[in-house]
């Protein structure tokens, strides 16, 4: 079943972006899970800024995508590590 926020986001990405362009994706890992969206985001250009708790990790990376389909695979895939938070 489909998520209809991804839906609905995939359809503003088709009417507001022309692809390929440049993405900016951003999302806050709680500590126990940095690696593992560390590990996801590997080989792409992403900075990393900690909580003034250091409970947090947020993750803000850009780069170049060929489509909304592209940009939806990737939320998703981020949406599979549990506490990870897409913004």
């Amino acid at each position: 079943m489909e998520d209809p926020s991804l839906l609905s986001l995939q359809a503003k990405l088709d009417e507001f972006y022309t692809f390929p362009c440049g993405y900016v994706f951003k999302f806050i890992a709680p500590m126990a899970r940095v690696d593992e969206l560390a590990q996801l985001l590997k080989g792409k250009p992403f900075t990393t800024r900690y909580s003034k708790n250091a409970k947090y990790v947020s993750f803000t990376a850009e780069w170049e995508v060929r489509s909304s389909e592209e940009v939806i695979s990737f939320y998703r895939e981020a949406a599979k590590i549990k506490g990870v938070i897409a913004l």
